[in-house]
């Protein structure tokens, strides 16, 4: 019997069976299941998170897998069709558009379904982030004298110093009266982009690039123009073209470990991107999001561009979310000259001030002893998941892409077969148990191929990386109809093997 096939049987088996247990009762283990069907432990892994998908179970880690609690009907809903008069209402002459599309940010911060694998992820797994010294910087911090007073609006100057060290780095080309604390990268780059660029007005972007900020700019009212990439980064020749047939005043880039490609600019190119956004008297928003995601084999990391900037050129972004947690919203703005008073005017407009308590624990975990040894953890961790996925792919699924292997960051830029729509891609991917990003919402404009962006930041470990692989061959295998390249004889035997040699190694 196919893999495939035993796995719909064993779920059917199981959803017939589910009533004998209470809601919340505990269902046999994997191995009890095992010794019962006289199936392989993958298969039971697959029917399981089949069932999971469904709302059938619920499956936690270290304890178990136990029945649901069964759907309960809502409240009959009330008439809310007003509403979309009431929202499309635009008054004469208005410019900034009121409806937002956050699909693409939605692609990376929704939950995959229950027993899915996330590839579509940001950030770190539980297993990655610095919990105990998360834990015990917060502790410290509201214990400190005055932690839960109000803070300076720019942010406390320590922190504002630690991150001006950070960004201007060893030559101190930068100081604490040059930056901002914010609440997180996010609310930087939403605050540099409404104090550098009007409604109306063109922004320039890498093409692709990170969809959060494509969304930033259209909320804003400003047009998002895209300016092609290449293996080295952002092409300065189409960047002057882009500036001069545009008029635009703001281009945003990510320098280092591009998101989604992975890219480094070329130390060549810096310069000139500098002096090109200078001659047409415009702004370089640089979000350097990704350098404390630096894999243990990158090598010397490049200076940010703020500290080679002596003409207040570049508006630099810096969190330190990615590397903690998703809930850790604590980044910084740097800046020199005059519009430094106006990201600040901004973002006290917008929000006041950073929690206190928030920016005392990033003090506290940054100058604590650990915080080193967790990002050379981290390096190495992600060094390690980047090589087992791509291992993987080029193994299991050589019809994908892959043509640049990053040494940052947390995720690999994949062009899907010829014919193929990422879309597409996408939902077979899920339909299988993995949740991937398609790359449609990395380009505001036509994109010149279709892409898939797989995280390798959110999994448990690697055992998942290759679990997730091989439901993507086998669910792209079903979605094709047993195309060739997919399917045939002797990855047929794999997809029974394969699986449960993978799950046996460490995580």
């Amino acid at each position: 019997m196919y893999e495939s096939s035993s796995v719909a049987a064993l779920a059917e088996t199981l959803r017939s069976e589910l009533d004998r247990y209470p809601v919340g009762g505990k269902l046999p283990s994997s191995r009890a299941l095992v010794e019962r069907y006289r199936v392989s432990p993958v298969t039971v892994s697959r029917a399981l998170a089949r069932l999971a998908s469904e709302g059938l179970v619920v499956t936690r880690p270290g304890a178990g897998v136990f029945r649901a609690a069964p759907r309960t009907a809502g409240h009959a809903p009330g008439d809310t069709s007003w509403q979309e008069v009431a929202l499309s209402a635009e008054g004469a002459g208005e410019v900034i558009p009121r409806a937002v599309d956050a699909s693409g940010v939605l692609n990376s911060l929704a939950a995959p379904p229950p027993g899915a694998i996330e590839l579509n992820g940001g950030y770190l797994h539980p297993s990655l982030q610095p919990e105990r010294a998360m834990a015990a910087a917060l502790a410290r911090a509201g214990r400190r004298p005055g932690a839960w007073g109000r803070p300076p609006l720019e942010g406390l100057p320590e922190l504002r110093a630690w991150f001006a060290r950070e960004i201007g780095g060893p030559a101190g080309a930068l100081t604490a009266a040059d930056v901002l604390v914010t609440a997180g990268g996010q609310s930087a780059l939403t605050t540099a982009l409404r104090a550098l660029a009007p409604p109306g007005a063109p922004v320039l972007v890498e093409s692709p690039t990170y969809p959060g900020l494509l969304s930033i700019a259209r909320a804003s009212g400003c047009r998002p123009v895209p300016v092609p990439m290449d293996a080295e980064g952002v092409r300065p020749e189409l960047l002057a073209a882009a500036f001069e047939a545009t008029g635009a005043r703001v281009f945003v880039c990510q320098p280092l470990f591009q998101n989604p490609t992975g890219a480094v600019l070329a130390p060549a190119r810096r310069s000139e991107i500098l002096r090109i956004a200078r001659a047409a008297g415009a702004f370089v928003v640089e979000d350097d999001y990704a350098r404390s995601l630096a894999h243990e084999d990158c090598g010397l990391l490049p200076a940010t561009l703020a500290a080679e900037d002596a003409d207040g050129v570049v508006v630099h972004v810096r969190s330190l979310t990615k590397a903690t947690s998703a809930s850790l919203r604590v980044g910084a703005l740097a800046a020199r000259g005059p519009v430094l008073e106006r990201l600040r005017a901004i973002q006290v407009v917008d929000s006041f001030f950073v929690p206190r308590p928030l920016q005392e624990a990033a003090l506290e975990l940054v100058g604590a002893p650990a915080w080193p040894r967790h990002l050379r953890a981290v390096a190495t961790a992600l060094r390690h998941r980047r090589d087992v996925l791509a291992g993987a792919l080029r193994r299991e699924l050589p019809e994908l892409e892959l043509s640049h292997l990053p040494t940052g960051g947390y995720q690999l830029w994949v062009r899907v077969a010829a014919g193929d729509d990422d879309a597409a891609f996408a939902a077979a991917a899920l339909r299988a148990g993995v949740a991937v990003a398609p790359g449609r919402p990395y380009f505001c404009a036509e994109p010149p191929g279709a892409y898939v962006r797989l995280s390798f930041a959110g999994v448990s470990g690697t055992a998942e990386l290759h679990e997730a692989v091989q439901r993507l061959r086998e669910g792209l295998a079903d979605a094709a109809g047993g195309r060739a390249g997919v399917r045939g004889d002797a990855q047929g035997g794999a997809l029974g093997h394969a699986p449960g040699h993978a799950l046996g190694r460490d995580a």
